[in-house]
């Protein structure tokens, strides 16, 4: 594959959804491109507003914590594992709302509620706690949202 060919192709790839530089070189080296050429590729794609990590950021958390329903460590891991800066990673995850922070998390943890069998209080709270854990959410937020969830039973 030539470069303008790997060119070509990355910059539809770019056109079709937000990415980050790292699905680039990932892409990019199962195609057997040198190093040095994926450099200038991605440079390329930032110089003309192809790629920007920023706005990938943005909408990467945007989707998972809205659509996804994934909490603020796993939104963070996801991104570390991208290598976006982390700076830019605290930021996007700062422009969540708290409170619809909150309401997601109480949401997810009332549906799972529905679908749990527990043998008493105890076991059902230890079962919703590990759940929303493996969300991604935070452990006070969790144990904050348990105690309002009498809200949502039904």
């Amino acid at each position: 594959m030539t470069k303008e060919e790997a060119l070509r192709q990355m910059a539809a790839y770019c056109a079709g959804a937000e990415r980050c530089k790292s699905d680039i070189a990932e892409k990019l080296k199962k195609k057997e491109i040198d190093v040095e050429t994926i450099e200038n590729i991605i440079a390329y794609l930032e110089k003309e507003k192809y790629l920007n990590e920023e706005r990938f950021c943005r909408a990467f958390v945007n989707d998972k914590f809205r659509f996804a329903k994934w909490g603020k460590l796993k939104i963070r891991q996801a991104l570390n594992l991208k290598r976006i800066p982390s700076d830019m990673v605290y930021d996007a995850l700062d422009s969540i709302d708290e409170e619809e922070y909150i309401e997601t998390l109480k949401e997810v943890i009332a549906n799972k509620r529905r679908s749990v069998k527990a043998k008493n209080e105890y076991e059902l709270n230890g079962k919703l706690i590990r759940f929303a854990l493996s969300r991604g959410f935070e452990m006070n937020d969790v144990c904050r949202c348990l105690k309002g969830c009498e809200d949502f039973e039904e």
